[in-house]
């Protein structure tokens, strides 16, 4: 009998498919894990613009949560969009019942053309109720500014807004860097130590959706038990292919390639006996 590792994505839905809930499940799928979903929006978006967005009823939101946990436990889970406060807290409410593990937090504020997902008048919700659930938290530099307080400029003012956001009370902060320049440098904060995650800086517009993608890879490689590091270094690496070979799709940025290496290599690793 196969047995695949049950991983959890709670975040809203893209109809396009490049982000959100959409990315999530493939990303998952693609590192070998059995994804699930809890839908907190549906977000009529393409890869040029967000038209709209309806928030899901928390009671709803709870429910999907509790048909997941009672049932197939998941051994990870990453958190995408969270609207407004009535939804950070029942899902913040909800890992707390099921104390849930390997949590991974991406602060979603914004789509990749710039539409805001997030009321910027939540930031001090965010803060106060769903930060300090997060395993990780996997800000990119503009919502890292946002949250921190702090201009980022360079790598210092990355290391500088991670250790401001770990205070926050999350056990650490990856602050991601695609939007500075130079190598794709990402910086990690445990309350302890800075660590550096780099990988090459792909020339394309096409990166709509990689924030999901590279926070999904971390829960399925946390939930398939690597190490926290090798965990967030595997994630790396499967971004950046995903980007590398990213589909010119649509009229503005086109998704990610989630599934280009599982179609050329195969899943490395995976046996489907077992």
């Amino acid at each position: 009998m196969s047995v695949l590792t049950p991983v959890l994505s709670i975040a809203g839905s893209d109809c396009s498919g490049g982000a959100g809930i959409q990315a999530d499940l493939k990303t998952m799928s693609a590192n070998g894990c059995f994804a699930m979903s809890v839908i907190t929006s549906v977000v009529a978006e393409n890869t040029a613009r967000v038209i709209s967005v309806l928030d899901v009823d928390p009671k709803i939101i709870a429910d999907q949560i509790d048909a997941v946990f009672e049932d197939i436990r998941p051994k990870a889970v990453k958190i995408g969009m969270l609207d407004n406060p009535d939804i950070m807290q029942v899902v913040a409410d909800k890992l707390v019942e099921y104390q849930a593990e390997n949590v991974v937090i991406d602060p979603v504020m914004y789509a990749k053309n710039g539409a805001p997902l997030m009321d910027p008048n939540c930031i001090d919700s965010l803060i106060r109720i769903v930060i300090p659930h997060a395993d990780v938290l996997t800000p990119n530099i503009p919502e890292a500014e946002c949250i921190s307080g702090l201009k980022i400029t360079d790598l210092e003012g990355q290391k500088a807004a991670a250790k401001a956001i770990q205070e926050m009370g999350c056990t650490s902060a990856l602050v991601k860097g695609g939007h500075a320049t130079g190598d794709a440098i990402d910086v990690l904060y445990d309350g302890k130590n800075f660590y550096e995650f780099s990988a090459k800086r792909i020339n394309t517009k096409n990166t709509h959706g990689t924030g999901c993608t590279y926070s999904s890879a971390i829960a399925a490689n946390l939930a398939l038990g690597h190490p926290f590091h090798e965990a967030i270094d595997r994630a790396k690496k499967y971004v950046t292919m995903a980007i590398e070979h990213s589909l010119e799709l649509g009229n503005g940025n086109g998704p990610t390639n989630h599934f280009w290496d599982l179609y050329a290599h195969g899943l490395a690793g995976f046996d489907a006996n077992a």
